[in-house]
């Protein structure tokens, strides 16, 4: 986040409370937040209560789990087998997520995002329980809270979309009986999505651009309701939120799709990034490493980074799928130039492939203590896509869909859809784009596993660098982490990885 002070709270782990212990003749006493009832009881403690509940899109975004788990499990990108990532791509993870811990990994599994929601939502529950009895200016209290609403829902939709079933946690841990939940089916865990959204909603958020850089808006709070509702297959409902952040004219897309990541052009590409993970390029600051893995090996390319690795690409089946007057292409490349003004062939790109396509849209050949450029979460594009999914879904491929979709094409340089589409067809039209819209966001492995599309299309996703993607049914959702359950008595591991 772009802020002028640091977190200053850090707090365990929601579940990471107890220790699993097998004797009885052991007790020990749980603590279960650094916080006390003397904390909250002015505006400024509930200002650092709140940059606390944010602090947790730092173990997110980061390392970055929450972009890297998803991706490269997916069929758009690919990491160099080293650290541990090759097990996502493999799907050879685990419930002890052994072989990340050993390689100091943890940062990029799914175990981070278990751990790094349950922390931000946990912190949430403090700042919704306590702050309404602090004493400070009624108005700032109530959008303090709904902050805390909007990321407890976020957190929320986290897990669920990444875990399932998962325990819903609403109550600060201020006993052990508190801390320690149980799994609620997924249809509970978005009926809270949704009353966190609707509490949000209404606790006066200022509109877009009248808002702190890195906070919800008002418009922020509709979008990810309607992207959660999406998920929950509550097509009406995706519908209505998406419509509203269309109608409020807040947001639009940026004319050029190569500035909606330009190092240069981030404050201008707000219009577009509703929502993003912010980073703070000072030292010490809050930064991700989507920098340095997308850019080519040895720092060679100066027009990606000071310092990369290149350590992710995108498969050439993935270059090869777009329409050659696609202008979202060039966010990918199959050469660069040098550090001596050489342009690089695509065979040298990397020594594991002669067919590797460097990823353009986290470029920063410009700083020097951390990347600059913000991970978008929620765009306007998206947002749009929701509308033709949704429409569509409802009513099949009505001029409306068509209107929401042509919008994104538009911009991309791309004609309009065929006419007459059938519903099918259309909705197959509108999570094509989507994945040549969101690439390397971290969005495209929950839109095949929301859709069922992962058994068939993952198979298929190969390159000499993985020849085989041996994906099974059970990978829909990932393991809990064993230690989490062996430290909940009231949680249950996942029935296909147990």
């Amino acid at each position: 986040m772009k802020r002028s002070f640091k977190s200053i709270y850090k707090l365990l782990p929601m579940l990471l409370l107890g220790v699993g212990m097998t004797s009885c003749e052991l007790e020990e006493t749980v603590y279960s937040s650094i916080f006390t009832d003397n904390f909250y009881k002015t505006a400024s403690d509930a200002e650092k209560g709140l940059i606390a509940v944010y602090d947790a899109m730092g173990g997110l975004y980061g390392g970055p789990a929450a972009t890297l788990v998803p991706d490269f499990s997916a069929d758009q990108v690919y990491p160099r087998a080293v650290v541990g990532r090759n097990t996502l791509t493999l799907f050879t993870v685990e419930p002890t997520y052994t072989t990340q811990r050993s390689a100091g990994r943890t940062n990029e599994s799914p175990q981070q995002i278990w751990i790094s929601a349950y922390s931000g939502i946990e912190r949430a529950n403090w700042i919704i329980t306590k702050v309404p009895e602090a004493t400070m200016d009624e108005t700032r209290k109530k959008q303090i809270i709904g902050e805390a609403y909007f990321l407890r829902a976020f957190y929320h939709w986290m897990l669920t979309k990444n875990f399932g079933d998962i325990p819903v946690k609403i109550e600060p841990s201020t006993s052990e009986l508190k801390a320690y939940v149980g799994k609620s089916p997924r249809a509970d865990v978005y009926k809270q999505i949704y009353s966190d959204l609707d509490q949000a909603l209404a606790a006066g958020l200022p509109s877009f651009p009248a808002v702190v850089k890195g906070r919800p808006s008002h418009e922020a709070v509709n979008a990810l309701y309607a992207k959660a509702a999406l998920y929950n297959e509550d097509w009406a409902k995706a519908l209505e939120k998406a419509e509203a952040v269309i109608k409020s004219g807040k947001h639009s897309l940026m004319p050029d799709v190569m500035d909606v990541y330009h190092h240069q052009k981030e404050d201008a590409a707000r219009v577009e990034n509703i929502w993003a993970f912010e980073t703070d390029p000072i030292s010490p600051g809050t930064g991700h490493q989507l920098v340095g893995l997308t850019g080519p090996s040895g720092s060679a390319g100066a027009d990606y980074a000071r310092t990369s690795f290149g350590s992710m690409f995108a498969y050439m089946s993935f270059y090869r799928s777009f329409d050659p007057t696609d202008k979202r292409r060039q966010l990918l490349d199959t050469t660069y130039v040098n550090r001596a003004g050489q342009v690089v062939p695509q065979r040298s790109i990397t020594p594991i492939t002669t067919e590797g396509v460097l990823i353009k849209k986290y470029r920063d050949p410009v700083s020097t203590t951390g990347s600059i450029t913000n991970i978008p979460i929620l765009r306007m594009a998206d947002v749009y896509l929701i509308a033709a999914e949704a429409e569509a879904r409802l009513n099949g491929a009505t001029p409306k869909a068509y209107e929401y979709i042509q919008v994104v094409r538009k911009r991309a340089g791309l004609p309009e859809l065929p006419a007459g589409l059938s519903k099918e067809a259309f909705v197959d039209a509108v999570i094509q784009e989507r994945a040549w819209e969101f690439f390397a966001e971290g969005d495209r492995w929950y839109d095949l596993t929301r859709t069922g599309l992962f058994m068939t299309v993952i198979p298929k996703a190969t390159n000499p660098v993985y020849p085989s993607r041996p994906v099974q049914p059970k990978n829909k959702y990932f393991p809990i982490p064993q230690e989490e359950v062996n430290a909940n008595p009231e949680l249950q591991q996942n029935p296909d990885w147990q």
